[in-house]
């Protein structure tokens, strides 16, 4: 087997592994998730990613590796107005602390077969129709610039949410969350809860995240094993990072304007490849990183005023 078959293989390895002693050990009961846990899992899987891209490095090469972790920076940042929304979600339908985690595992997972369903399909149709790349470069372009207007998605309105409203009217729900459990039976008849109503909403504001994400991760590489493992790695550290940063996400309010000139930078690349413009896959990642840590501090020295 060649070197990115079995970084595949240790890739699904790692994965799988972690969903079933994160569900099967650590998890088992429902319970409010503490600062501690969520930082340590937070930092394992940061550590877990960069070490993949370390592995990336020494066996695929730099460029395939400053591509994986471009990627994977450029999909974290974009997580971040994911987490917004899903705080939205659980504040509007006042979910208890503990059972956040157990939505967000399904969530997650269900975030997983989608992405590997648009990421397969997204490769599909670039092999057969390069030029698609061209407007996946202009749709990044448009969302950056919405984003430097302050924009937030529609999708974050949940009184006007299509899911919430197609939900209530064809499905029975009950606003009992009982005991954490996605359905149920009330005086003798089937019912939703309302956390399997919330795991829909996730589901589905990731499903339009992912218009932004997938081409923003495509538009940095076309290699299938880069776009997929950096998604999936993102995906799975966000579940962390929501119980770490949601008390303090309001302060790094220069995050999103970073991400949108990310979101211009990658988009703009793309389209330079026109006339015939390159960049290198490592000038992009000190780009991208750049614009990172360039909103990070400036969030830290002007605090947004309350």
């Amino acid at each position: 087997m060649d070197a990115q078959t079995n970084l595949t293989i240790l890739f699904v390895v790692i994965i799988a592994g972690f969903l079933a002693v994160d569900l099967g050990y650590f998890n088992r009961k429902s319970h409010k998730v503490a600062f501690t846990p969520a930082l340590i899992q937070s930092l394992f899987w940061i550590a877990i990613s960069v070490m993949f891209g370390f592995l990336i490095l020494l066996y695929l090469g730099r460029e395939m590796a400053a591509q994986f972790m471009s990627a994977y920076v450029t999909e974290k940042m974009l997580s971040v107005d994911n987490l917004f929304v899903m705080m939205l979600i659980f504040s509007f339908f006042k979910l208890e602390e503990k059972y956040h985690h157990r939505v967000l595992f399904w969530g997650i997972m269900g975030a997983i077969i989608f992405r590997a369903v648009f990421i397969t399909a997204g490769a599909y149709i670039i092999h057969q129709f390069f030029w698609v790349l061209y407007i996946f470069g202009a749709l990044l372009v448009y969302t950056g610039i919405k984003l430097l207007q302050g924009k937030k998605e529609e999708h974050a309105d949940l009184s006007n949410n299509k899911i919430y409203k197609i939900a209530h009217k064809y499905l029975p729900v009950t606003a009992n969350q009982h005991n954490g459990k996605f359905f149920c039976r009330e005086n003798g008849k089937f019912m939703f809860t309302s956390l399997f109503l919330i795991m829909l909403l996730i589901e589905g504001t990731d499903i339009v995240f992912a218009v932004d994400s997938i081409p923003a991760v495509f538009a940095i590489s076309q290699n299938l094993f880069v776009v997929f493992t950096s998604n999936i790695f993102a995906i799975m550290g966000l579940r962390a990072l929501f119980f770490l940063i949601e008390n303090v996400l309001h302060r790094f309010h220069h995050l999103q304007k970073g991400l949108a000139f990310i979101l211009l930078f990658i988009g703009g690349k793309m389209l330079a490849g026109i006339f015939d413009a390159h960049l290198s896959s490592l000038i992009s990642f000190g780009v991208i990183m750049l614009a990172l840590g360039a909103s990070i501090i400036l969030s830290i020295l002007f605090p947004k005023k309350i």
